[in-house]
């Protein structure tokens, strides 16, 4: 079994920023691996570890800069990788989902995986379509928000649960190839040793334009646009009581009483 991995590079902000215009500048700003990813990254490895998965390959559409971050991926497990980056991508202020559902079709037809799996949305523009998008465009199957997968895949079918509103979980199978994007908590992400990392270095990391995918310039011109961006309001203000902590205690109790909350 091959599995391909799609994996996103996404903005962490300080606790205090500042926004200018339609960007928050960049010295609030740092980088990470997306979380939810971290949890497909790591069912992933598992299965390579259980001898179900013979290649594990990452997918990332990003820059240069976020080779760092590949690595993370390759370091805890991951075979290689591969990252999709052209200038026609410099002008676009967000790839959309058709986008980048466009960008991963080519490179499912290319690598041709029995499991695709992704983090249920990222941490920065939080879509939450890419994965299922990708999978109605490759004609797979798909499970959405899967909190638990079995690792024995009996006649070419995948036994998930998957987490749906109001509290409520289904259990189902989806056939092989198929498409699943993962939520968070379904299994605990390992640290990379200093071995994968050191093992990270030398594995393969290919870097593809959209010409090398047979895809248009025109693939990237994103249909969504950023029109604003501002802080969300506070629903209420912050009291913060300076002093010792009985103080703090007695201030607390004292608001608690004055709006009837204890006696």
């Amino acid at each position: 079994m091959k599995i391909l991995l799609a994996v996103t590079e996404v903005a962490t902000v300080d606790d205090a920023f500042e926004i200018e215009g339609t960007e928050i500048p960049d010295q609030y700003l740092g980088t990470d691996l997306n979380e939810w990813d971290e949890y497909a990254i790591e069912e992933a490895v598992q299965l390579q570890e259980a001898d179900i998965a013979a290649e594990v390959v990452t997918v990332t559409i990003g820059p240069e800069t976020c080779e760092q971050t590949i690595r993370q991926a390759l370091a805890t497990g991951a075979d290689r990788a591969i990252r999709i980056w052209d200038e026609a991508f410099e002008a676009v202020d967000l790839l959309d989902v058709s986008t980048k559902t466009a960008i991963l079709r080519a490179v499912v037809a290319e690598e041709e995986p029995d499991l695709v799996l992704s983090g249920v949305q990222s941490d920065d523009d939080s879509w939450g379509a890419t994965g299922v998008a990708l999978a109605a465009a490759v004609d797979y199957e798909w499970a959405a928000v899967v909190n638990h997968l079995a690792h024995d895949f009996e006649d070419g079918t995948a036994s998930v649960r998957r987490e749906l509103e109001g509290g409520v979980e289904e259990l189902t199978t989806v056939d092989l190839p198929a498409v699943l994007t993962i939520q968070t908590g379904i299994n605990e992400p390992r640290y990379a040793s200093l071995r994968g990392i050191r093992q990270a270095k030398r594995k393969p990391l290919e870097v593809y334009g959209l010409a090398d995918l047979g895809l248009e310039e025109s693939v990237a011109e994103s249909r969504v646009r950023l029109t604003a961006m501002s802080e969300p309001e506070r629903e209420s203000d912050t009291t913060v009581w300076e002093g010792t902590p009985e103080e703090a205690a007695g201030e607390l109790a004292d608001l608690l009483r004055k709006r009837e909350v204890v006696q």
